[in-house]
């Protein structure tokens, strides 16, 4: 039976201003990075809706039978204001319901919840991304910083295998990943399954962790699905749909 999957964020616009001499002008750019995830689910096994970051703010859903729609949510480089602060709430001192802790919930209740890493997911740039003691984080199988996250590393990392091989989410992938240039900084919970970290002269944090919350399964990836993070090697690497597939089967339970 085909399984919802819903990615929530991997969008943004840039403006940037141009002076040529006494001249200037204006532009702005839409981009997406959900292409290579999309590319590498696609087919019969998942029916995947994507919610760019902007649409989120209103369209995901402000109660349970809307969460219910989905098997599997993915929240990918958006900020937790993002879903604290709709129009209604921000402009209009209107009160709204939660998502936080609707989120928190459906995944108690059976959901499969999984947080991808990111400039504004975790704590992210600056703490931008602001999930560190959100509902959300209590739900994930990590604790997030209460500051800056990020793990820059320009000149690349290989992440070390520390799960079991034959994990349902490592079946079948290689044991010699690509080279990752970036992740957010995460703490493992106890209990939780720590199948991949950074490597000791990066720290050794955790790089993908999943445990189980209430009657559901969560998921924490700290690095990115598409650039900058992931480079077009990784990208391209026979493994990347793999991982990827796994990781839904598992929070689906298929």
């Amino acid at each position: 039976m085909t399984k919802n999957v819903l990615l929530v964020g991997e969008s943004w616009i840039t403006s940037e201003t141009h002076f040529k001499g006494f001249d200037s002008f204006s532009s702005a750019h839409y981009h997406t990075g959900s292409e290579p995830f999309l590319k590498a689910v696609q087919g019969d096994e998942f029916d995947v809706t994507y919610m760019p970051s902007h649409l989120a703010v209103e369209e995901l859903p402000f109660d349970r039978a809307g969460l219910d729609r989905w098997d599997v949510i993915l929240i990918s480089d958006i900020g937790a204001n993002s879903l604290l602060l709709p129009p209604d709430v921000f402009l209009r001192s209107q009160r709204r319901p939660n998502r936080l802790k609707l989120l928190r919930d459906w995944t108690h209740d059976g959901g499969g919840l999984m947080m991808v890493g990111g400039y504004l997911t975790f704590q992210g740039i600056d703490g931008s991304g602001r999930w560190h003691r959100t509902p959300v984080e209590e739900a994930l199988p990590v604790t997030c910083l209460p500051y800056d996250d990020r793990i820059e590393v320009p000149d690349g990392f290989k992440a070390r295998i520390t799960g079991d091989a034959g994990h349902p989410i490592l079946r079948g992938v290689p044991s010699d990943w690509p080279h990752a240039l970036g992740a957010n900084e995460i703490v493992a919970r106890d209990g939780a399954e720590v199948l991949a970290c950074l490597p000791d002269d990066e720290g050794g944090h955790p790089l993908l962790v999943a445990g189980e919350y209430g009657k559901g399964r969560s998921i924490a990836w700290a690095s990115d699905m598409a650039p900058h993070w992931l480079p077009p090697e990784f990208l391209e690497w026979e493994g990347y749909p793999t991982l990827w597939l796994n990781m839904l089967r598992w929070l689906a339970r298929t």
